[in-house]
């Protein structure tokens, strides 16, 4: 039997890089504080500032991520997906109640992107490779059909963002917030995808 402890490992360094450079995107982008210029000091505070909301950042993108790849270990090792669903749903509905953003349609969102996760994850188990990269290029062999996955991901993704943006009010700094992440989310992954399937590789 394949030992999977390798890829699991693999899979989310791969993914604690992604969501650490997604974040520090996002703050990069951001202008500066003309205190920032002004006040002794500031740029420690800065960098305290930065370390704090990445950690942050991270800890929210991964959640779902942690939960779908070990459903995906679950159902590969022969557990029920339904109930494995079942009780990742439950999960999902506790986490946004302890954010104070649960509502019926953010949980449904969520888990349409834990469930095209589950299938990706379950594809990366399967791959040999010596990296996360290496994973991506075994388990989808083409630029396209990796490229379809990001695609149907980016869309369930969009829609998470929307449920988000009903229960807060489409404020200004939530919606810029929302949609710089959707841009940087973008740019990282067509990165992702350049550097894994190559022009020479493909």
């Amino acid at each position: 039997m394949k030992d999977y402890n390798k890829n699991e490992t693999l899979i989310l360094d791969g993914e604690e890089s992604f969501a650490r450079a997604v974040a520090l995107g996002i703050i990069v982008k951001r202008p500066p504080s003309v205190w920032h210029f002004l006040l002794p000091g500031m740029f420690l505070f800065d960098f305290l500032r930065r370390n704090s909301e990445t950690r942050r950042y991270s800890d929210l993108y991964l959640f779902p991520r942690k939960l779908a790849l070990k459903g995906a270990l679950d159902i590969i090792n022969g557990e029920d997906r339904k109930e494995i669903l079942s009780q990742i749903g439950n999960n999902v509905r506790h986490w946004l109640l302890s954010l104070n953003h649960y509502s019926e349609s953010l949980q449904c969102k969520h888990m349409n992107v834990i469930d095209l996760l589950i299938d990706h994850y379950s594809r990366l188990l399967h791959a040999e490779g010596n990296d996360y990269p290496d994973l991506i290029k075994d388990a989808y062999k083409v630029r396209e059909s990796y490229k379809a996955y990001l695609h149907r991901l980016s869309t369930a993704e969009q829609a998470v963002d929307h449920a988000i943006s009903e229960i807060r009010g489409e404020v200004k700094e939530i919606m810029e917030q929302l949609q710089m992440e959707q841009v940087q989310v973008t740019e990282l992954r067509t990165k992702e995808v350049n550097r894994v399937f190559s022009r020479t590789g493909e």
